[in-house]
């Protein structure tokens, strides 16, 4: 079962992170809806944070994981929002679940293929020996070299953890990320439609969702909207995360 953390009574609202991150990026805006009357599951999903380590890594397994996990608490009719990867796991879920979803939102990412783009974070965290029990200042440096930026780097240092007294190591599971990278990039069917209220929201420094894209998105996603957060890049959340909240409780609650 998929490690979560459950916060406030109402509607259930599933909120799925991105490749590399966690239930925590997201612990204040949680919060946030949680007070807006959400029953909000802040879900790590498989390979990432606490929850399961497994070697089969694709979309299809982990919209089956967030089908499990709702079938465990016993939600109906959720909303849902997805950031980047977890975006494409709501996108698989919604087309293959429709019943499941009231409202689905998805950031910075679309339904098509995305070629792999993260070589050098990869790289990066691969340069950590971790047989040599580095400090958690050393793994930094080691990683600095190949990500040179900030943001970036203190994204990643969340997932470092000590895994016994003096050992670090790395939640997420890098082995299998090493050998499944292409599945991260993979597009929704082209056959796949999905007709509820969908939200995209976007950074207008990012592009992962370009105008041109939003054509094909709504042959996909027939009631699809489109917002764009202006200055922000793909961690449009954590960029504005105030008018991040208010472009979804106005499309959650209008």
């Amino acid at each position: 079962m998929l490690y979560s953390k459950i916060e406030g009574e109402g509607k259930p609202l599933i909120i799925l992170h991105g490749f590399l991150g966690m239930s925590d990026n997201w612990k204040t805006l949680g919060t946030q809806f949680a007070e807006q009357g959400f029953q909000v599951h802040m879900l790590d999903l498989r390979n990432h944070g606490r929850s399961f380590h497994s070697n089969e890594f694709n979309y299809t397994v982990m919209s089956e994981d967030i089908v499990a996990y709702c079938n465990f608490h016993q939600l109906k009719k959720i909303d849902i929002i997805g950031h980047s990867m977890g975006g494409k796991v709501a996108m698989f879920l919604a087309i293959n679940h429709f019943e499941l979803i009231d409202k689905l939102i998805v950031a910075d990412i679309g339904p098509k293929y995305y070629r792999p783009h993260h070589q050098d974070i990869l790289k990066g965290l691969n340069a950590v020996d971790f047989s040599v029990k580095p400090e958690r200042s050393e793994v930094e440096e080691i990683v600095k070299k190949y990500i040179p930026d900030f943001g970036t780097r203190q994204f990643l240092m969340k997932s470092l953890y000590w895994k016994e007294p003096g050992q670090l190591a790395f939640r997420f599971n890098l082995d299998v990320f090493n050998k499944e990278i292409e599945q991260v990039g993979k597009a929704i069917p082209e056959e796949a439609h999905f007709e509820k209220p969908t939200l995209f929201i976007r950074g207008g420094n990012s592009r992962y969702i370009l105008d041109e894209d939003f054509e094909p998105i709504k042959n996909q996603f027939s009631n699809a909207e489109f917002q764009t957060i202006p200055n922000a890049g793909h961690w449009l959340h954590a960029e504005n995360p105030k008018l991040f909240f208010e472009i979804v409780m106005k499309f959650l609650k209008p």
